[in-house]
């Protein structure tokens, strides 16, 4: 029974991860927005996004999606077993080989930025 409840406890964890990610998501949103208004709402915009409370909320969003990210790779190999030349290839490959291209992805786009 306790074994169920903390699989019941760490799915609502995962799930509740979405919340900062939306507050995220809309500041962003309305930061594009201010970006197309001018330079005062622009302004605006980054002494909001500079305040200690939305910082944190951002770090939050960031641990919530890195633990999302987590848990659907360490998931993938059970959903989409992976067969190269017939043998099964072990699931903490799969799951390295994800957060690698994690890490590519993010590089390449740091040094786009």
């Amino acid at each position: 029974m306790v074994e169920r409840a903390s699989f019941y406890r760490m799915y609502m964890l995962r799930e509740a991860t979405v919340l900062p990610l939306i507050f995220f998501t809309l500041c962003l949103t309305f930061g594009l927005g201010s970006l197309v208004v001018g330079e005062a709402a622009w302004e605006g915009w980054l002494s909001f996004m500079a305040n200690p409370v939305v910082v944190a909320i951002n770090i939050v969003a960031l641990a919530g999606s890195l633990f999302h990210a987590q848990t659907f790779f360490s998931m993938m190999p059970q959903v989409m077993p992976i067969r190269i030349g017939g043998k099964k290839v072990e699931k903490k490959v799969i799951v390295a080989a994800q957060w690698a291209a994690v890490a590519v992805i993010s590089a390449v786009i740091l040094f786009l930025v």
